[in-house]
């Protein structure tokens, strides 16, 4: 490339910094982090999220979101990115799978992509109102693949660490049965030898079968490291062939667990620190979705794994109150919003125990997030409507049900859902029978008209002060 082009790439590229910061400053921009581990529908949300504000955002279908209600947004559309090294996230393709008959879910993030919607709107309070008759604020969003977030709690831990970590899960009862042949062929190795590539190889693939079942049959969040399972350009790279192995008193300096050990530091240098460097350093709200019907099913350990996993991925944030000077250098999260998604699956008396119960699972990290300044709230949502809420009577007594097609079935069923706990219950309360949620697709859309549960309370405490 000449030195021209290059220049003009450096001098487009500061133009756009210099045009974002200027936006920032002036409390412009909003970088919202949609995070949640896979399968938690961060990419449904993003695409509902864009849908209603583009082209259902009315009062009647968006009433608590104050700009709409009042009847002063004037139009949200969707402009070109400022980062034009990262792919555009295909709205189109997404709210298609939604608005097809039948409807379906979009397909699961396999890399990073990003979106930004302009909101214009008409201010009614302080100086802004005398200044223009309208006013835009720039709404970034991030999707990227689930089991990517996972690994940013490994930038906290050594190679012995992490490795001690795995192994313990690994060995888990629930799990055993999934990680039996790696944990076999792993009994085998010696870590002190010379370094075999082969052999190493070989242990790297039967880990990665391991994460792939793992994710396959349970859902556990924490499964490491992440690229094992959505690789993307690192598809056979020597840099993801590494595993957890018990750790040793004495590490030749040649030896195998030394080269395992290297991989795992590079893997941390090359991979996780550049992903969080660039994508998760300059939030200034965040959305949290937490499947947590899927967990229950799942069994106690995969519930209490979560709140650990939740607790271990917040901390990686940089979260505090923002103010001029931090929304210009050092922008900090200042409001997070917590959110049980899928609310819908079960009945509609029960959603607010699912509320309740995120809020136990979390005690600990909104502890640190409001003694840090943070304004937090949770709550229960689903992005998109996948069920109706349906009264049947049998024997004399009314069931509060819920109508909806089963993800996989080829016919609709009324279905009384289990009742979530509303409070972490220990393996000695959990029911003997478990819990059986079932998973909906998306529900038809009437005229074109995807439906929601709280997603206007969700815009009001993410960018309602943004739009006064």
């Amino acid at each position: 490339m000449s030195v021209s082009g290059l220049t003009a790439r450096a001098l487009k590229k500061l133009q756009q910094t210099t045009h974002k910061t200027l936006n920032r400053s002036l409390d412009r921009h909003v970088k919202l982090a949609v995070t949640g581990f896979s399968g938690s529908g961060k990419t449904a949300f993003i695409t509902a999220l864009v849908k209603h504000l583009t082209t259902q955002a009315t009062a009647q279908n968006l009433p608590f979101f104050e700009v709409v209600r009042e009847q002063r947004l004037v139009a949200c559309k969707q402009v070109p990115q400022s980062a034009l090294d990262i792919p555009s996230f295909e709205y189109q393709n997404a709210v298609q799978h939604l608005l097809a008959d039948p409807p379906s879910w979009p397909p699961s993030t396999q890399r990073i992509n990003t979106l930004t919607l302009a909101l214009k709107f008409r201010s009614t309070q302080g100086v802004r109102q005398h200044l223009s008759d309208t006013h835009t604020v720039y709404l970034e969003l991030i999707d990227y693949p689930g089991e990517w977030l996972m690994d940013l709690p490994m930038l906290n831990q050594d190679f012995a660490s992490w490795s001690e970590q795995q192994l313990k899960r690994l060995a888990q009862s629930d799990y055993a049965h999934i990680s039996a042949p790696f944990l076999q062929q792993l009994a085998k190795f010696d870590a002190t030898h010379a370094v075999d590539e082969s052999a190493l190889a070989a242990l790297a693939n039967s880990y990665a079968d391991v994460l792939k079942q793992l994710k396959a049959q349970t859902r556990l969040a924490r499964l490491q490291p992440g690229r094992m399972l959505i690789p993307g350009e690192l598809e056979g790279a020597p840099i993801l062939q590494f595993f957890p192995v018990s750790g040793l008193d004495a590490v030749p300096e040649q030896s195998q667990y030394h080269h395992l050990e290297q991989r795992f530091e590079a893997y941390k240098k090359q991979v996780i620190t550049p992903f969080y460097r660039e994508h998760f350093c300059r939030f200034d709200r965040q959305l949290v979705l937490v499947d947590l019907l899927s967990a229950l099913n799942d069994g106690h350990t995969t519930l209490t794994e979560t709140q650990s996993a939740l607790s271990d991925t917040l901390a990686m944030f940089r979260h505090g109150k923002s103010g001029f000077l931090s929304r210009l250098f050092r922008p900090s999260i200042d409001k997070v919003l917590f959110t049980a998604n899928k609310c819908d699956s079960v009945a509609l008396a029960d959603q607010d125990k699912l509320t309740r119960l995120l809020h136990t699972l979390l005690l600990p990290s909104e502890n640190e997030l409001k003694f840090s300044g943070v304004e937090i709230d949770t709550m229960a949502i689903s992005s998109v409507k996948s069920t109706q809420p349906k009264q049947l009577t049998e024997q004399g007594k009314t069931l509060s049900c819920i109508y909806g097609k089963p993800v996989g079935e080829p016919n609709y069923i009324s279905y009384l859902p289990p009742i979530p706990p509303e409070h972490l219950p220990s393996a000695q309360q959990w029911p003997a029978q478990g819990y059986e949620f079932l998973s909906f697709e998306p529900y038809p859309a009437y005229q074109g008209q995807i439906e929601h549960i709280r997603l206007d309370h969700v815009l009001q405490f993410l960018l309602g002060d943004k739009l006064q």
